[in-house]
């Protein structure tokens, strides 16, 4: 079974986008090729800043709202420390 990743996009605007995906280069691809999620056809990806592997997509799921429900600079602060976030977001999931 494949492993599920949460990922970060930062935005051309300075936005953050947080998603889930099997396969983060490919979807990154996506994005950035304007067929991903409606919100990064309208800001365009400028980097990924970080991805997250879970066992399986409900984890991912969990892990991502728990992402989506923080203020920008905590998301950052979570990129910038990836050890930080698999912890943060095991325990909030």
């Amino acid at each position: 079974m494949p492993a599920w990743y949460v990922y970060l996009l930062e935005c051309r605007d300075g936005s953050l986008y947080t998603g889930i995906a099997t396969d983060v280069q490919r979807r990154y691809a996506e994005h950035a090729a304007g067929k991903g999620a409606r919100y990064t056809r309208s800001h365009p990806p400028l980097r990924l800043l970080a991805s997250f592997s879970y066992p399986d997509r409900a984890t991912a799921s969990r892990a991502e709202y728990a992402i989506k429900r923080l203020k920008p600079a905590r998301k950052r602060a979570l990129c910038a420390d990836g050890a930080a976030a698999l912890a943060f977001t095991a325990a909030d999931a």
